[in-house]
């Protein structure tokens, strides 16, 4: 196809456009919450909480206040603490590591594969005496090898946590990620595929006691109003936010098939240059939560693209283990090679589910002339 002559404004993405179709129904929603008073676990939160485990396939699911309380409270319910060690990812966003170690647990973590998730091999090599479980992380959307990861768990005895941050909705043989592990954590925080107005999480489980215990666990430890079992945390989803959420429920499957297909688009037009561009496995259905190229040329290509108009983003440039906080960890450049190379060739393209074919073939276009002028 001939690059585009007329110079397009493409942005990274337009939360305010997802809103445009269901605003009305989002704010009917938020009347009735507003004449019931309901406003703290009330029956929106219970309706969406028995939809999204309907969703995942699991028996149980549970709104908590955010992505990472997800991850942790899921860790203290687990009796994950001091002295325990939990092997992760070095390349996701810093909340999968620094859930473990605010649990008071010591995150270790194993390199990836060029899919951008965990390697099973490096797992399996990071396992010590210390370890109490695995923090998988479905990154990008697309499923992690959960076969393998599985067997390891059980070989070792090791819980399997699923980070299902960027996950919601993506199938791994036919079945919802969320569903494999002792849980599944989620985060609907406003840029993730099923996104609360603010902050909001789930906790997935088919575990009936884990399950009990969690719900008493997000509530300050509270068994009724007046008695307090032991002592927790105050982590619920709002009412609120799962009024909104119960609406954009009903749109999620669209929204799903509208990031594949962008992703297409992408696959197709993108073959055969000089990059690295994602692709589902035949056993996966990824929902491209981002849709992550790679190229030696990433910062010349970003460059080339902000000056056409089209916005990029880099998840993320600087590693977990590369990260001040993780200082103590005693980590060094190189330890990690797959990952390290990534944060150097990695770019996210625009794929939000309101983009336009034009717009996206306009991405498209850019991508192929600075190849073509510049390979």
């Amino acid at each position: 196809m001939i690059a585009n002559a007329i110079q397009m404004k493409v942005p990274y993405l337009n939360l305010g456009l997802q809103h445009k179709n269901i605003k009305e129904d989002i704010l009917r929603s938020i009347s009735a919450l507003l004449d019931s008073g309901q406003f703290i676990l009330g029956e929106e939160s219970q309706r969406f909480e028995k939809r999204f485990a309907a969703l995942c396939g699991t028996t149980y699911a549970l709104g908590v206040a955010n992505g990472t309380d997800a991850l942790f409270l899921s860790m203290m319910a687990l009796g994950i603490g001091k002295g325990d060690e939990v092997i992760t990812a070095p390349n996701s966003f810093l909340a999968s590591a620094s859930s473990i170690a605010i649990a008071g647990a010591k995150p270790v973590f194993a390199d990836v594969r060029e899919d951008f998730n965990l390697d099973p091999a490096c797992v399996e090599k990071a396992i010590t005496q210390a370890t109490k479980a695995i923090i998988v992380v479905h990154l990008t959307g697309r499923p992690a090898p959960l076969d393998e990861l599985l067997a390891i768990a059980r070989k070792h005895k090791l819980h399997l946590i699923e980070d299902c941050a960027q996950a919601v909705g993506a199938l791994y043989k036919g079945k919802p990620v969320g569903s494999f592990g002792t849980t599944g954590c989620f985060s609907l925080h406003p840029l993730k595929n099923l996104a609360a107005c603010g902050d909001g999480g789930v906790i997935t489980t088919n575990d009936e006691t884990l399950y009990k215990h969690l719900l008493i666990a997000r509530n300050h430890g509270l068994v009724n109003r007046d008695e307090c079992d032991f002592w927790s945390y105050n982590s619920r989803l709002d009412n609120l936010q799962a009024a909104i959420l119960n609406v954009k429920l009903n749109e999620l499957d669209k929204w799903t098939i509208r990031r594949r297909e962008i992703a297409g688009i992408y696959q197709r037009r993108l073959k055969g240059l000089d990059l690295i561009v994602p692709s589902d496995s035949e056993h996966e259905k990824a929902v491209y939560h981002t849709f992550i190229i790679q190229t030696t040329k990433r910062d010349a290509l970003k460059q080339f693209l902000a000056e056409a108009g089209i916005d990029t983003k880099v998840h993320y440039p600087i590693a977990i283990h590369e990260q001040k906080a993780a200082k103590s960890l005693g980590y060094k450049p190189g330890d990690f090679p797959v990952t390290e190379k990534q944060t150097q060739t990695i770019l996210s393209l625009p794929v939000f589910a309101e983009l336009l074919d034009t717009e996206v073939n306009y991405v498209a276009d850019k991508i192929i002339e600075f190849f073509g002028t510049r390979k």
